[in-house]
């Protein structure tokens, strides 16, 4: 086939050089015709009477591009402070609520001078980071983010209360791809109350992401669990034994999880939760990461990391246990006494909230009953109880409705509040007062031994 078939030589044709009559719109060029039609008269603008004045209009815009280039520059460089200006915009129309204005120890305060941004984070991600109240990424913050969002394992050592929380969920939460509709993140906790903090947690940061996040405790409807599955679930956290439930019924698909999260793993390695964290890990792909968050770590960390993390990277913040600026005290009573010695701690210290815990549902009932017998406000929570009722009870303590909570292991208290309720407790007095306190105690009440 020639390919210059449907161009007609000049003068045949109604080819471009043709003179025929079958395109109406084509006009042959003639000696006479010399004048060009503007394509401005075909938009309705001015026709050719006014062509010598747009012609001048023409050359004059020519000149003004084709002047000094110094004269470019300024503009060029105020057209990117705009656009430096525009990218800042997102700040100024963030919500973030007040500056924490409390007293900060090293724990929170030893950084590196590092910022959110410095770790290329989705922008909407870091507009709920700093509508959550963070300023900057506390020293587990730097250790662990930038980690995390290479793939690596690790292994996390840090005191409760110094932002292990947000460690692992602002990686999560970049992670995450938010056009696959499926169970991408897992993160264990070893109770029902962590696990409600930690997935509010999870939706103050990502609130301005389209990430769907699911929790799932036991003592709750497994129906409404199945029923929510069935739903886009992108971030799923939850109890080792409910989530292993979910998952042999066939309806918690883990396959394309890339990312286990334990948090409070030395509980989690104990014998009550290692069978089923074993038994969710075969679930999960083969190129799974895994972090593991914890202030302690017990020797049965050893086994489980040579097993499912050969090569982690191990992260110690953890000089001592307790965060710098509270005080410990030991004391040794006779079971007998000790609710004499709450009383008489009640009446001699300030004591804006406390945590009283017990060994057992029957001792933590009763403990809870003597303490609103002796005149102060006391709310009890064991596992044993509704799980609605466990939760009114925590959201009334936190929110200052009750002074006094007596409880039993089962519970955690994550980060932010343990540290507001110790320094509460423990800062409105002088080391000086708390000694002659407990002396005088031990003293006059032969109650007390301080050790």
């Amino acid at each position: 086939m020639n390919p210059r078939g449907r161009f007609p030589p000049p003068g045949m044709g109604n080819g471009r050089g043709g003179s025929g009559s079958a395109n109406p719109g084509f006009y042959p060029r003639t000696p006479q015709q010399q004048q060009y039609v503007l394509r401005s008269h075909v938009h309705g603008q001015p026709g050719p009477q006014f062509q010598h004045q747009y012609q001048q209009q023409q050359w004059s815009r020519r000149n003004l591009l084709a002047g000094d280039s110094g004269d470019r520059e300024p503009a060029q460089s105020v057209q990117s402070e705009e656009i430096d200006s525009s990218s800042q915009d997102w700040k100024a129309q963030l919500n973030i609520p007040p500056s924490d204005t409390r007293y900060k120890t090293e724990d929170v305060t030893a950084t590196k001078g590092n910022e959110f941004e410095d770790y290329f984070l989705k922008r909407e991600l870091l507009m709920g980071i700093y509508e959550k109240g963070f300023e900057r990424p506390s020293p587990i913050q730097e250790e662990s983010i930038p980690i995390a969002l290479t793939g690596s394992d690790i292994l996390a050592r840090a005191k409760n209360g110094t932002g292990k929380t947000a460690a692992f969920c602002i990686p999560a939460l970049e992670k995450i791809d938010q056009d696959l509709n499926a169970i991408q993140v897992v993160i264990l906790v070893p109770t029902r109350e962590l696990a409600l903090q930690t997935s509010q947690v999870c939706k103050e940061l990502g609130k301005h992401l389209k990430i769907q996040i699911m929790v799932t405790t036991g003592g709750t409807s497994l129906k409404d669990d199945i029923m929510r599955l069935y739903q886009p679930v992108q971030l799923l956290v939850g109890t080792p034994g409910r989530i292993l439930d979910l998952t042999k019924k066939g309806v918690c698909v883990l396959k394309d999880c890339s990312m286990l999260i334990m948090d409070e793993a030395d509980k989690l390695l104990s014998p009550e939760f290692l069978p089923s964290i074993e038994h969710v890990i075969q679930f999960l792909p083969a190129n799974r990461q895994i972090l593991m968050f914890s202030a302690t770590f017990p020797v049965t960390v050893k086994d489980f990391k040579d097993r499912y993390l050969p090569k982690p990277y191990i992260i110690n913040l953890m000089d001592e246990l307790t965060l710098k600026g509270i005080t410990q005290y030991y004391a040794f009573v006779e079971e007998r006494q000790k609710v004499h010695c709450l009383n008489t701690l009640f009446s001699k210290l300030q004591i804006n909230q406390s945590i009283i815990f017990c060994n057992s549902v029957n001792r933590v009932e009763l403990l809870a009953k003597k303490i609103t017998e002796l005149g102060y406000s006391c709310f009890y929570i064991h596992a044993k109880m509704l799980q609605d009722h466990r939760n009114r009870v925590f959201h009334d303590f936190r929110n200052g409705a009750c002074r006094n909570l007596v409880c039993t292991g089962m519970i955690s208290l994550q980060g932010e509040l343990t540290f507001r309720l110790l320094m509460l407790s423990l800062t409105l007095i002088s080391q000086r007062t708390r000694k002659h306190i407990f002396t005088e105690l031990a003293v006059q009440e032969g109650l007390v031994t301080l050790v």
